[in-house]
């Protein structure tokens, strides 16, 4: 499944991303591979909320 996400560079430092097809998920790292990390967690959380 692929869905688009959208980075944001946080004002603080680091960034955070959300998923706009899953209505509140979204995710912060300090770093953009953190990020992606924390993405692929926060998606599988979303969508197993979902079910």
């Amino acid at each position: 499944m692929k869905l688009q996400i959208v980075v944001h560079k946080a004002e603080e430092g680091g960034y955070w991303a959300e998923v706009p097809a899953l209505p509140g998920c979204a995710t912060q790292g300090e770093t953009f591979e953190e990020l992606l990390k924390n993405l692929y967690e926060a998606v599988e959380g979303c969508r197993s909320a979902d079910l």
